[in-house]
């Protein structure tokens, strides 16, 4: 069992006496987790298993039955639905159960995708949940191997306001297998994978992707031209990073505008897909305001995309897989700190911030480039953005190769990937 960063606080707020949901994407960890931190004497209900699902669907009112046939105690009884979102109806049973008698349970929910929740007006429970979030690892659980001339435990350069701090010390006890980053833009960072022999990896990846993207998004979205939907999902995990253009992926898949913007939809229910929205508050009159898509996961983005996850695939374009990394490296902390948003900026004429973090009242503007000799130049855009920002927007960050964090100017430093 390595360490998860979310585990103590999810552990600490299950102690609470509401219904808990808990959603992610697949391979995402979460029944492990939950696993480690319920009772083993907890209820479970598998509706992963075809059978088990069958048998619920066919008659809503099982679960009640189960949860009632439990002796009354003096302890709650922990109950964990899986893949709660294949029998919507157990929401309201859930509820019918919790109002009924609010000591007796303790309900935890988990899912993989909320399209199914939202297209039916599932009951979310209002009031009586909390609402957990699970994503692949972040560079807290997987720290980057040690560099030649930094020591142990020593302090990272990038951003403090969204960094990750353990709660019950500097690093975790248990790490997952440590990874430079050329096997981080190739393989992603799903716990399966990290912890898979690496003549592996790419299968599982693959069987990812056909199985989970594919034949999952068949059975919960009930896509009519299954073809069609194959060759949107490999040009949109082609296309992950850039500017959201559904024209484009519209021509080349053959299918409408308006279903584009489903299937879009349809990933990020999945919580396959995370939706970047464009910063355009500023002085300038040329921004572009349509934001940007990244995969959750560049393994799966790989693997999707029709590619061999490999380190080869990387060196033939690093640049925008270590730019995607950085952006959903972001995008999880932010989310595991429960506020703050990012952004990315873009003019008509080209000039772009990668991503803006905005958190606690200040701006952050953060770029990629993939140099390891990092200069004052590739810090232009940076500059840009802090001149037209000067009160929300102290400074700014170049995450890159550099072997150790420097100063470009006054207020812009440049700062190591694994420093970030």
């Amino acid at each position: 069992m390595f360490d998860r960063w979310y585990a103590a606080e999810l552990g600490r707020k299950l102690r609470k006496p509401y219904v808990h949901l808990l959603f992610g994407a697949r391979q995402t960890g979460k029944s492990t987790l939950l696993g480690s931190l319920l009772p083993a004497d907890a209820l479970r209900v598998d509706l992963a298993d075809p059978l088990e699902r069958s048998r619920h669907l066919a008659n809503p009112g099982e679960f009640g039955q189960l949860c009632r046939a439990l002796p009354s105690r003096r302890e709650p009884w922990s109950v964990f639905v899986d893949e709660a979102q294949a029998v919507p109806s157990i929401f309201d049973s859930v509820q019918s159960l919790y109002d009924s008698d609010r000591k007796r349970w303790r309900f935890v929910l988990c899912g993989s995708s909320a399209r199914r929740l939202r297209t039916t007006g599932a009951n979310l429970l209002p009031g009586r949940s909390i609402l957990h979030s699970l994503f692949p690892l972040t560079l807290a659980e997987q720290p980057a191997p040690l560099p030649q001339g930094r020591q142990e435990g020593s302090a990272a350069a990038g951003p403090p306001d969204v960094r990750l701090a353990w709660r019950d010390g500097e690093a975790p006890l248990r790490p997952f297998p440590s990874w430079d980053l050329r096997p981080r833009l190739a393989y992603g960072a799903l716990p399966g994978i990290v912890t898979a022999d690496e003549e592996d990896r790419a299968d599982l990846l693959r069987a990812y992707a056909v199985i989970h993207l594919e034949e999952e998004i068949r059975r919960e979205a009930m896509v009519r031209d299954w073809g069609a939907f194959v060759r949107f999902l490999q040009l949109a995990a082609a296309e992950s990073g850039g500017i959201l253009n559904f024209a484009g992926i519209s021509k080349e898949s053959g299918i409408s505008q308006p279903t584009v913007k489903a299937h879009y939809q349809l990933l990020e229910d999945m919580f396959v897909g995370i939706r970047i929205p464009a910063f355009v508050r500023s002085p300038r009159k040329n921004l572009l305001s349509t934001p940007r898509f990244l995969f959750f996961d560049l393994g799966v983005r790989n693997a999707a995309a029709g590619l061999k996850a490999s380190t080869e695939v990387v060196d033939a374009s690093p640049g925008p897989l270590f730019e995607q990394w950085v952006g959903v490296e972001l995008w999880k902390r932010l989310q595991y700190l429960g506020d703050g948003k990012l952004f990315h900026q873009r003019s008509k004429d080209g000039q772009e911030v990668d991503f803006v973090v905005e958190r606690g009242g200040t701006l952050t503007p953060v770029e990629v480039k993939w140099t390891a000799n990092p200069s004052s130049s590739d810090a232009r855009h940076l500059r840009t953005f802090l001149d037209e920002n000067p009160r929300e927007s102290p400074r700014g960050y170049l995450v890159c190769r550099c072997p150790r964090p420097l100063q470009l100017e006054e207020r812009i430093t440049a700062i190591p990937w694994w420093g970030l």
